[in-house]
């Protein structure tokens, strides 16, 4: 039960839009993201996602509206719903997921990271 800082764990990566792991709990993971512009439009049939903004601004895209999420202030995508992550410059956000989670849903492309290809860090 050592604390995790999550400063030192964002300073070991730089890739945007690829999730690394950093915890789990009652069957999710706990993820740190970096991202800067957009990932694709998707959807996850079977999950909720959770966002904390950490540091920069996020804007979730919905199909009827935009929300703006400053550092500590999150936001939960409910199941089916389609959306769009935006970054204004870079954006540091930590995500609660199931384990089973793929990190761009139903869409398959060059961002997609396979549940298996995440990594520890």
């Amino acid at each position: 039960m050592d604390s995790i800082s999550l400063k030192k764990k964002l300073s070991k990566f730089d890739v945007h839009w690829s999730p690394k792991l950093i915890g789990e709990l009652n069957g999710q993971y706990v993820k740190l993201a970096k991202g800067v512009g957009e990932l694709v439009w998707h959807a996850h049939a079977e999950e909720d996602e959770f966002f904390l903004v950490l540091a920069g601004r996020l804007h979730p895209h919905f199909r009827d509206r935009v929300t703006i999420l400053n550092p500590g202030e999150c936001c939960i995508v409910p199941r089916g719903v389609e959306h769009k992550p935006v970054a204004e410059g870079e954006v540091q956000v930590l995500l609660f997921e199931p384990k089973s989670t793929r990190y761009t849903g139903d869409h398959d492309g060059e961002q997609t990271v396979a549940v298996d290809d995440q990594d520890w860090i």
